[in-house]
């Protein structure tokens, strides 16, 4: 069995279920061309700015696009194999992922672009908000952590593989030279944006002027390597603060210097991506040659249920996406019906990322040498190899491949700081140019020093501190996911909304958290009686002892009977 049969048929569903479910969905929520948007209501030029749907698009599909539907799939297909893995991208990003997304965007917008923490209390109690508040701020801060270490490793670590069948050679891709490519795309969207701001150049002025730049620093990088190289136990600990400060700086930004622009150039980078990755695909056309079925019990002992569903993570439905539409995206959204396509037509992207990545470890064979070597590798390597049947130079297309996997991570790492930052001055109440520094720099505080911090995992190896707990990074985003659906039923049904809406949300929540619950649970009874694990005890723990909480509560309100929202 080939590729390409299969992939055109997941890209065909995916096409159907934009046109007929994303258009229900529209329909069912009654997206209105006339009302004002928060982006119009509270235009500052700031953080509240109407932003084009198109523009909106890349920018919010480059925000949520992070490691997640990457990583996700590649580790599930070596868990369980191919088959269940994409029967849950494709089945969860259509009617979970994609309507969760779409119904936080549109939350936020009715609610005035607040955080799905605020369309809490405006619907339970400010109790649990502020419970629900701090484990957002909390999660978002782990993210920035995670995703600035993985980013920095991609700039000290260096890519090697054997290339060719018999006699092949030993390719070499620089980490130093994919960050030289990253700042040279970073210099690109801070110029981006001032051309925009002050030229006023057409958006399809600076699409041909601007993508082709990108291409330059791709094929620039590697000839003006920048090793920045700490050694020690952490070699990538410089260029991890250098991130954190960039951070910092990008989140105080008006969104139209560098959130939008930068965003732009990333959403179209990584199309570029997808679109070549997958035409080379569809030309090579490889054999599959990885296990369609792995079994129920991976290596590690974990199981299909629940553990496929957490570990795809992002690839089918993500958490995070819901900070983004209720934080970023729902301030910039410029009409309602442009939900449509930001909200649930940017998550079935995101969904083709994720079959891409797929794509790249089905083509292997079990025991390649690649798979070893970290779900980054064998994405740059696998897009690269796609690439190189276009006639793409394969040394290009690799860089090409692992830079669009920096690009993945780097482009969401400001946009959680600016999360972060909205996340604080909506709980503290604190306004103005003050609160937006003190907000920065308290969720930057924990990261700044816990990057330089180490720890030893269950097998005795020095690993950065984080990762301890890492283990539950599927469950926390999950939770985050069935507890944003568990809130956004509870606003449909205080207002009154008609019962096929309500269903169509809580349904995929009651199994969202029941998922996360089970796999919660496994988790801690496995780490009790690990040594090193203890952290992951509590941190499970907390975070059962919080979803309970949070859907008591819910469902305490539900019966207490429908109301008309104030």
């Amino acid at each position: 069995m080939t590729l390409a049969p299969l992939v055109l048929l997941c890209l065909g569903l995916f096409v159907l279920a934009y046109l007929l479910y994303g258009r229900l969905l529209a329909r069912l929520f009654r997206l209105d061309a006339k009302a004002r948007t928060p982006a119009h209501e509270r235009c500052d030029g700031v953080d509240y700015v109407p932003t084009s749907r198109f523009y909106l698009l890349s920018q919010h599909f480059s925000a949520i696009s992070a490691a997640g539907p990457i990583a996700g799939p590649i580790l599930a297909c070596t868990m369980f194999g191919w088959e269940p893995a994409l029967l849950w991208i494709v089945l969860g990003s259509i009617f979970i992922g994609a309507m969760h997304d779409f119904a936080a965007l549109i939350g936020s917008v009715r609610h005035g672009g607040c955080s799905v923490a605020e369309i809490l209390k405006r619907h339970l109690n400010p109790r649990t908000y502020a419970l629900f508040s701090l484990y957002i701020w909390f999660a978002l801060i782990y993210v920035i952590l995670a995703f600035t270490d993985v980013t920095a490793r991609a700039f000290v670590e260096n890519l090697e593989v054997e290339v060719g069948t018999t006699g092949g050679t030993m390719l070499r891709v620089p980490g130093a030279g994919v960050a030289s490519a990253s700042m040279l795309y970073l210099g690109l969207g801070l110029l981006l944006g001032v051309v925009t701001r002050y030229l006023r150049w057409r958006v399809a002025v600076q699409t041909l002027v601007f993508v082709p730049l990108v291409g330059v620093a791709i094929w620039l990088g590697p000839h003006l390597p920048l090793d920045l190289s700490s050694g020690g136990e952490i070699p990538s600990l410089t260029w991890a603060w250098l991130i954190l400060g960039y951070c910092g700086v990008a989140s105080l930004l008006p969104v139209w210097l560098l959130l939008q622009p930068r965003g732009y150039l990333g959403g179209f980078f990584l199309y570029l991506t997808l679109g070549g990755g997958l035409v080379g695909l569809l030309v090579a056309n490889p054999e599959i040659r990885f296990d369609a079925f792995a079994g129920f019990t991976a290596r590690n002992g974990q199981t299909l249920y629940p553990f496929l569903f957490i570990t795809i993570a992002c690839g089918a439905c993500s958490g995070f996406h819901g900070l983004v539409c209720s934080g970023t995206t729902s301030k910039q959204i410029d009409r309602e019906p442009d939900a449509h396509a930001v909200g649930y037509g940017a998550m079935l992207l995101e969904g083709v990322v994720a079959i891409l990545a797929l794509a790249c470890v089905m083509w292997l064979a079990k025991d390649a040498a690649l798979i070893g070597k970290g779900p980054d590798k064998v994405f740059g390597y696998g897009v690269g190899s796609f690439l190189n049947a276009l006639g793409v130079p394969l040394h290009f297309a690799v860089t090409f491949g692992m830079l669009a996997f920096a690009t993945f991570v780097y482009d969401t790492l400001d946009v959680c700081t600016r999360l972060a930052r909205y996340l604080f001055q909506e709980f503290t109440g604190w306004r103005g140019p003050g609160a937006a520094v003190a907000g920065t720099l308290v969720s930057l505080a924990i990261p700044l020093w816990a990057v330089a911090q180490t720890a030893r995992d269950p097998t005795g190896a020095v690993v950065p501190a984080y990762r301890v707990v890492w283990p539950l990074f599927g469950s926390t985003n999950q939770l985050l996911a069935a507890l944003t659906l568990v809130a956004l039923t509870l606003w449909l049904t205080r207002t009154g909304r008609p019962l096929v809406v309500r269903l169509l949300v809580g349904l995929p929540a009651l199994f969202m958290l029941a998922t996360t619950m089970t796999a919660l649970w496994l988790q801690v009874r496995s780490a009790w009686t690990s040594p090193g694990s203890q952290p992951i005890v509590y941190v499970g723990a907390l975070l059962m002892v919080l979803a309970a909480w949070v859907s008591v509560e819910a469902m305490v309100a539900l019966r207490a009977g429908r109301t008309r929202a104030a």
